[in-house]
């Protein structure tokens, strides 16, 4: 989840100012009567808690129930929301905005600057445990809080009254406003979290919305939920759908069946369907910075601390064949751990993946990964390997998993069982690193190769295997802070990060997810971000 070059800016300089929503809206004369969506999900819902929301499909529902200062617009590019006027102080570090008094929680409060406060200080109290709190050590102090040296109140954001909120920095950041537009950073109303405590966002009767549509239906475990249009939401008048309707299809033939019969408008295709459906009027193709991995947990298993071990488990998997044979849809082999799309080089417009790859922990070969296992094996003593490895109870993921374990056990002295769950119990099993590998994914929040490498710093909390390296934290600590503000030095720094990754083989890149889609033709106004939160259905009509 593309950083934009940081540009000389005078004092306070005045930002874009815009009274509509900023995006574009469909025609009424268009819509139809029955404004309902009937949409297929491949996973349950997790939360519906901004500070304790760590997978795309929980992102996404907030991001049509929620609103924050911003929102991205069909081309990415962040548009007032809340927000109506910014201004950015000369040295990049001083945000001030000035906030619509037209915006509502769904039970009538006013949406203020201090539910944005609340919010913030909310999510990187250590007492929170928000696995994603480290997004705001852009803030000031923010980092200080996380670790429990001061107090949450110290946070570099105030609000000035009701309507204007400053934000201050810790050094200026180039993408800070497709942060904004990211729900992490949106407000959450107190009243509410003090309500319902613990139980905050664990059902939808124990949620306040304030953004396009409220949850309905959910009870924290069901299959199915319903977003509701906001009859409190400040910009309704151009939000055309009465509800959506969300329903858990985890087998793609069922959901193929459910289309075709007209009681989905939406569903994911399997790499076996897409080449019957590849020139339907139907079928779409969304293309995603959305990389599967497999992690090797170096604190369940001796032998991963061994980096010959890491390779040869990488070099053991044909990702052509895995794409080819085993997914067909569409899906690319990755040039690294960073997808395709996600930055351009400032001085020649070249992609940072194509251009930083290591091609040796993207490719196969089993002979040198047969004699990379012995060396490993015997340098740390160990005889065999018997490993599981956990992966979602999705079909692609089982059958991804399957692929990886007849890969792996063409390894000498390798044996690998396979353990599938529901993803919400998967991501739990992640976050406490309760396993030994592990297929997983990250999905970009914003466009820029940080919001990928950044997860495998030291002190990351998604950094549950095990694996540290000091250049590569090095690098990273560079890029962010003193070559913030020095874009070709910057972009060499997040190229030795890549680097640096992958040659000692941290983790091991699968694909870059692309996924078949068949869509009703009468679905207008979606806009797609294949770089941040996928779905915003704000300006989606029938037609």
């Amino acid at each position: 989840m593309k950083k934009a070059l940081i540009l000389p800016l005078s004092c306070f300089i005045l930002g874009t100012t815009l009274l509509g929503s900023g995006l574009s809206q469909p025609q009424a004369t268009q819509a139809t009567a029955k404004q309902v969506l009937n949409w297929t999900e491949s996973n349950e819902l997790a939360t519906a808690d901004i500070s304790k929301a760590t997978d795309t499909l929980s992102f996404n529902v907030l991001l049509n129930t929620q609103e924050g200062l911003y929102r991205l617009d069909k081309n990415g590019t962040p548009q007032p929301a809340l927000a109506t006027k910014t201004e950015l102080s000369k040295d990049g570090l001083t945000y001030k905005f000035t906030l619509r008094k037209d915006a509502k929680w769904q039970n009538g409060d006013p949406v203020t600057a201090k539910d944005f406060v609340y919010s913030w200080q909310r999510t990187v109290d250590p007492k929170t445990t928000s696995q994603d709190a480290f997004y705001l050590f852009q803030v000031k102090n923010a980092k200080a809080i996380n670790a429990g040296k001061l107090n949450p109140d110290q946070l570099g954001i105030k609000a000035d009254d009701d309507y204007h909120l400053t934000v201050t920095l810790e050094r200026p950041v180039s993408y800070f406003k497709k942060l904004l537009a990211w729900p992490l950073f949106f407000p959450q109303n107190q009243k509410a979290v003090a309500k319902y405590g613990q139980a905050y966002g664990t059902e939808a009767n124990k949620t306040d919305n304030n953004g396009p549509y409220t949850l309905t239906k959910w009870n924290g475990s069901s299959d199915s939920w319903t977003l509701v249009k906001n009859k409190n939401y400040w910009d309704q008048k151009h939000v055309k759908l009465n509800k959506i309707n969300e329903l858990v299809v985890k087998d793609p033939q069922t959901g193929l069946n459910l289309y075709q019969s007209h009681k989905v408008d939406e569903t994911v295709l399997s790499g076996e369907q897409v080449p019957n459906f590849k020139t339907n009027k139907d079928f779409v193709k969304r293309e995603a910075s959305n990389l599967l991995y497999l992690n090797l947990n170096q604190n369940k298993v001796k032998a991963f601390k061994n980096q010959n071990v890491r390779r040869a488990f990488s070099l053991a998997i044909n990702r052509k064949q895995l794409v080819n044979n085993v997914l067909q849809d569409g899906s690319q082999t990755p040039k690294g751990f960073t997808p395709v799309g996600l930055g351009k080089d400032p001085q020649n417009g070249h992609d940072f993946a194509k251009e930083t790859e290591v091609k040796t922990a993207v490719t196969s070969n089993l002979k040198t990964a047969r004699a990379l296992i012995k060396k490993g094996l015997a340098a740390t003593h160990t005889k065999s390997l018997s490993l599981t490895l956990v992966t979602d109870d999705t079909q692609n993921a089982k059958r991804t998993a399957e692929y990886v374990q007849n890969a792996l056990e063409k390894l000498p002295h390798v044996k690998v069982a396979i353990h599938t769950l529901p993803k919400v119990q998967r991501l739990t099993l992640q976050q406490k690193g309760n396993y030994q590998l592990i297929l997983t994914g990250w999905q970009s929040v914003f466009a820029d190769p940080v919001n990928f490498l950044d997860i495998w710093t030291s002190d990351s909390s998604y950094n549950t295997s095990g694996w540290h390296n000091t250049k590569f934290d090095q690098a990273i600590a560079d890029a962010e802070g003193k070559y913030a503000n020095e874009p070709v030095k910057r972009w060499q720094a997040l190229q030795n990060a890549e680097k640096e990754l992958l040659t000692d083989q941290g983790t091991i890149p699968l694909y870059q997810q692309t996924t078949a889609q068949l869509l009703q033709p009468k679905v207008k106004g979606i806009v797609y971000n294949g770089s941040g939160v996928p779905y915003d259905w704000k300006t989606a009509y029938i037609k």
